[in-house]
């Protein structure tokens, strides 16, 4: 069974940085693309970022506009997601998740299979 454990998330002022962590374990880490996804109260949950499994390719939502990144390491089973220039709209849960679906839309949640708990992200104004 996948578990997803996400950490990192915190209380940060605007403009300020973080990075979020996801660690997966119950699984063969790399057979499989992974995404962030982030829900703000009374709101959809709404497409960050994805990473490939081959680590080749990334997807960003137009609102990252740069400020993001996602990377990953299968030795550690791990994915990241480096977030600068904070702005007080990030502020959400911020989720990780696993995508099986080859060639599927990366930007769709109903593809993505495994969820973890999510992590808090605030940001102050």
């Amino acid at each position: 069974q996948v578990h997803l454990v996400e950490s990192g998330g915190r209380l940060v002022q605007a403009r300020g940085s973080l990075r979020l962590s996801c660690t997966i374990s119950g699984s063969t880490f790399g057979t499989y693309g992974l995404g962030w996804f982030r829900q703000a109260p009374g709101k959809d949950r709404d497409f960050v970022a994805a990473i490939s499994r081959s680590a080749g390719s990334s997807y960003y939502a137009d609102f990252v506009q740069g400020r993001f990144t996602i990377s990953k390491d299968d030795s550690r089973s791990t994915v990241w997601l480096q977030m600068n220039s904070l702005k007080p709209e990030d502020t959400a849960v911020y989720y990780c998740a696993t995508h099986r679906v080859d060639g599927g839309n990366w930007y769709d949640l109903m593809q993505y299979d495994s969820w973890g708990q999510g992590t808090q992200v605030t940001v102050s104004s």
